[in-house]
């Protein structure tokens, strides 16, 4: 029987958001010792943690290299983005949420040409109209595509995508930042020139850097495309190479977290294990949540289990911000909706959680519910009108 996960060390209350997450005590206590960013014992520790990363790929990851960027999530996007699309190429975006249309404003920021394919707030690009826009549009070299859209926690189906993209002769770009580390991107079966991801997402370090995972002859040919100093990936890329070391100050306590949390995630079974782990807190939740009235936005096929968008109830007397508090006091720190037609909240399913604490996050969405004085947690019929857009 796998032994329950130990609770905050501080007694906090629970991140049930997509990152930054519950962390583990040992991930905490990383972070105690000061490191020099130019010595060798740090030195070692960067390529320790390239060398893992590259290994989370799996088959076919052998063509590939990783690059650690200094920053948040989007720093990261915004370094594999201006550095892999050229000056004079052309992307295709993939939107379905609020992270799809970032990208579109980054590389709209960065000069480069864009063409948008948006589904609105959650309804999944799929392989066929993609393969459509290439086949009318041969200025698009590459496709920008979000592995798991956390606005609403689909998980888009990046493989049908990849297959399109491939067999266009494009390349293929993937943000699969909240998604990278529980869900399988093998290269082999997932092709494409790069994915981004953060130290804060699937594999439970801290805030404070993102990474890129290239195809080294994709990045070969970045040199010189990067409008930006700080964010060439290419010039970040070659100066770890050729010194270990990052170009400026690096992160080093968000590091040396980071890698104790790669060794905890290696010890509970890498992608898999995590993966597993996060899909039982899913299902847990939800089944919960489903008992006591609450629908959610997506059909089970296209739930992630890395966040779940509920739809608000009906009831007059249930104000989002009221049951926001109860939670939080009660133990939880629940995650806003972003769906623009109909009123949403969501609940992550990862960081140092498990099935138990889902159970318990149950019980306080219950008590709040009872002390709100919300009798039903049904949505309102419009919600459900929308959920059916998606099954048609």
């Amino acid at each position: 029987m796998t032994p329950r996960i130990e609770p905050p060390l501080m007694g906090e209350p629970y991140l049930l958001t997509p990152g930054p997450l519950t962390t583990s005590a040992a991930v905490k206590q990383a972070m105690l010792r000061d490191w020099g960013s130019w010595d060798g014992d740090f030195r070692a520790m960067t390529a320790e943690m390239r060398k893992r990363l590259v290994a989370m790929l799996g088959t076919g990851g052998d063509a590939c290299d990783c690059v650690p960027m200094q920053g948040s999530g989007t720093f990261a996007v915004e370094a594999m983005l201006g550095s892999l699309v050229p000056r004079d190429g052309k992307a295709l975006v993939l939107a379905n949420g609020a992270y799809g249309k970032r990208s579109a404003e980054v590389l709209r920021y960065l000069g480069r040409d864009v063409e948008v394919l948006d589904k609105g707030d959650y309804l999944p690009p799929r392989g066929a109209e993609v393969a459509g826009i290439l086949a009318r549009d041969p200025a698009i070299t590459h496709v920008v595509a979000v592995h798991c859209e956390t606005s609403s926690g689909i998980l888009n189906p990046v493989e049908e995508i990849a297959e399109a993209v491939a067999s266009a002769g494009r390349r293929l770009l993937i943000d699969s930042m909240s998604a990278f580390g529980a869900i399988d991107l093998p290269p082999e079966t997932v092709p494409c020139d790069a994915l981004v991801s953060s130290a804060n997402k699937c594999i439970e370090g801290v805030p404070g850097f993102g990474f890129v995972l290239a195809r080294r002859d994709a990045l070969d040919a970045a040199k010189g495309n990067a409008a930006s100093l700080s964010l060439d990936l290419h010039a970040q890329w070659a100066h770890m190479e050729k010194t270990g070391q990052w170009r400026f100050t690096p992160p080093t306590h968000a590091v040396a977290a980071f890698l104790e949390a790669l060794r905890a995630h290696e010890a509970e079974g890498g992608v898999a294990g995590r993966g597993a782990r996060y899909a039982r807190n899913r299902d847990v939740m939800v089944a919960g949540m489903r008992d006591l009235g609450f629908e959610t936005l997506l059909e089970a096929r296209w739930l992630s289990p890395i966040i779940v968008t509920f739809f608000c109830p009906a009831d007059p007397r249930f104000v989002f911000d009221r049951f926001y508090d109860l939670m939080k006091r009660k133990g939880f720190i629940i995650y806003p909706g972003k769906l623009t037609v109909v009123d949403s909240f969501r609940i992550g399913c990862i960081g140092q959680m498990d099935e138990h604490v889902m159970r318990r996050v149950v019980v306080a969405a219950k008590e709040a519910l009872t002390e709100m004085g919300v009798a039903s947690a049904a949505p309102p019929a419009e919600a459900l009108q929308e959920r059916a857009k998606l099954a048609a």
